[in-house]
């Protein structure tokens, strides 16, 4: 569409200075998914951590390692779920549509030129006209002929 509407030419788009403002919403995904990234590697390391331990800072790392699994895989979709439901989103960018090229430059395209033959000035005659269907006859009803089945003469001879 923007093409048409430049001629077949791109637009120039104007560069952006500086770095680009990241939304709330695109940063708390990212913190819901690094949260969970850290619960994949903590979780385990507290696991393996509390196996070979003596008794009392074991139990000290299965606490840990507990707490981090609830925090972590709990806390981290909620925290993504939170960012795009209820955060605010980038707010969308509008480019001037500037045309790449100088106008002066190219000249306009020629005038559009249909590819179709030119109508018929006549149009067909000789076609024979459609019958009129409110004369043709409706068929008779679906339960005509079981009625003629169920009304067999009964045989005579008895």
């Amino acid at each position: 569409m923007i093409l048409l509407s430049n001629g077949g030419m791109l637009p120039q788009y104007p560069l952006l200075d500086g770095e680009q403002k990241i939304s709330p919403r695109k940063k708390g995904v990212k913190q819901g998914v690094l949260l969970m990234l850290i619960g994949a590697v903590l979780v385990p390391l507290l696991g393996v951590f509390s196996s070979f331990a003596p008794f009392r800072i074991g139990v000290a790392f299965e606490f840990f390692a507990a707490a981090a699994a609830i925090l972590c895989f709990v806390g981290g979709p909620l925290r993504m779920l939170y960012a795009a439901i209820l955060e605010e989103g980038a707010q969308p960018r509008h480019f001037p549509v500037q045309p790449f090229y100088a106008p002066s430059a190219i000249s306009q395209p020629p005038a559009r030129v249909s590819a179709l033959p030119p109508p018929a000035a006549n149009p067909a005659t000789g076609w024979r006209q459609r019958p009129h269907t409110a004369e043709i006859l409706h068929p008779p009803s679906v339960t005509d002929g079981t009625t003629r089945t169920l009304e067999k003469p009964e045989p005579e001879g008895d």
